[in-house]
């Protein structure tokens, strides 16, 4: 630590022999000064292995990441964080969540319950105080420490690389172990496919997971397989495509036709206080922002009143938990076949002709497919763009719906729902 320390005596305009410039010294060396510590600090991680990336830049302070990577034959990765004066006093677990991307607090939490967050000397306690000047070390384990063990689970792989994977999921594979999870998921599925080659960032459970697609849900999901890697993808879904280098968008089929071609959902989400395994829109500001955008691309009249299904196009520009679900059934047009918050499933497939009627019976989850993924590779900077077709039973479900089938002729309008 003695080339940080230097790094940071440097930082903050201390002659060497640490008595203060005086303020024309100190004006003409701002610059120098961030420079040479600038120089030392690297060249410390340097001469360690790791990567160097600046994450912000303060008038008298600066703060360095270095990014994880291998860093022994234990096959750990490093992760270091400066502490600036603003820092002081904030609970380390709140405060190292928000300044590594990819890293929940709950994660940070039990890295430091598990004795891998040091500065200087091991912190023990998530509300340890954080204090300024401090180089907080985070080692984070690797997908070979997860004891989760690899499965046979068939894979539908759409590309890979060196430092990233991406996976068409089907529905009915849940991606990572939890409670009733314990096999059979992605998770084990990648080991099995990966070995140790997947990042460590999201936990010793959920190796390589930057983000999720819910059980019942198909379609595109990437998956890091270096901690690099997990860091810059992570930091692209954090943004959902508003600084232009993510795009996701879905596939519905919802009840009811709505009253406009195209429009955004905008209601906060937060845990239901009648059922606390379900997400509820909530009133005033509690509960997480969260908006939603929809495009209708087909409607399929019902034989009777009640019963027509539209085909949307669904984009987030925030990711809550099951948020396309909950705005959907929120606005009156829950997706089909969703067990949670498809209230009325069985009584309003009587509305439907009969071929329509039992493709619809037989859905066996929700109708609703991850069609397209966009990204910018967090390594080399290059656009991945991909697309998933419809899965069979939602294309035979399309396929029931067409006879009588019209699409949208109103003028194009839109609005936000609330």
């Amino acid at each position: 630590m003695c080339a940080a320390r230097a790094a940071r005596r440097e930082a903050n305009h201390l002659h060497r022999d640490g008595s203060e410039p005086d303020e024309n010294e100190r004006g003409k060396s701002t610059d120098d000064d961030l420079e040479i510590a600038l120089e030392a600090l690297f060249a410390h991680q340097v001469g360690r292995g790791c990567l160097r990336l600046i994450v912000s830049h303060h008038e008298n302070f600066f703060l360095i990441v270095t990014s994880a990577v291998p860093i022994d034959e234990q096959k750990q990765s490093l992760i270091e964080v400066v502490a600036g004066p603003e820092d002081a006093g904030q609970r380390v677990d709140r405060w190292l969540a928000s300044k590594i991307d990819g890293v929940s607090r709950a994660r940070v939490q039990s890295l430091i319950r598990d004795g891998h967050v040091r500065a200087g000397e091991t912190i023990s306690e998530p509300r340890t105080p954080v204090k300024p000047g401090a180089v907080y070390t985070v080692t984070l384990p690797q997908a070979g420490d997860t004891g989760v063990e690899g499965e046979d689970v068939p894979l539908d792989i759409v590309y890979e690389d060196d430092d990233l994977i991406v996976i068409d999921k089907p529905a009915g594979l849940v991606v990572h172990p939890s409670a009733g999870h314990a096999s059979g998921t992605l998770v084990n599925a990648l080991i099995a496919h990966c070995g140790d080659s997947l990042s460590g960032i999201g936990g010793i459970k959920r190796p390589g997971i930057v983000h999720r697609l819910d059980k019942d849900t198909s379609g595109l999901l990437v998956v890091a397989k270096s901690d690099a890697a997990h860091q810059g993808l992570a930091e692209q879904f954090q943004s959902h495509g508003r600084d232009g280098r993510l795009h996701r968008s879905y596939l519905a089929f919802v009840w009811g036709k709505l009253s406009l071609p195209a429009g955004s959902i905008d209601a906060r989400l937060g845990r239901s206080r009648a059922n606390r395994m379900k997400i509820a829109v909530t009133r005033g500001m509690v509960g997480r922002s969260a908006t939603t955008h929809y495009e209708v691309i087909d409607v399929f009249p019902g034989e009777t009143p009640g019963g027509d299904v539209s085909l949307l196009r669904l984009v987030l520009e925030t990711g809550r938990t099951h948020q396309i679900r909950v705005h959907l059934a929120h606005i009156g047009h829950p997706v089909l076949g969703d067990p949670t918050y498809g209230a009325g499933f069985k009584t309003r497939l009587g509305s439907l002709s009969g071929k329509a009627k039992d493709v619809a019976s037989s859905l066996t989850r929700q109708a609703l497919h991850a069609a397209e993924l966009e990204f910018e590779h967090p390594i080399s900077g290059k656009k991945l763009k991909f697309s998933s077709k419809l899965p069979a039973d939602l294309e035979q479900l399309g396929e029931a719906l067409k006879p009588t089938h019209v699409k949208p002729t109103e003028k194009k309008r839109s609005r936000r729902l609330k």
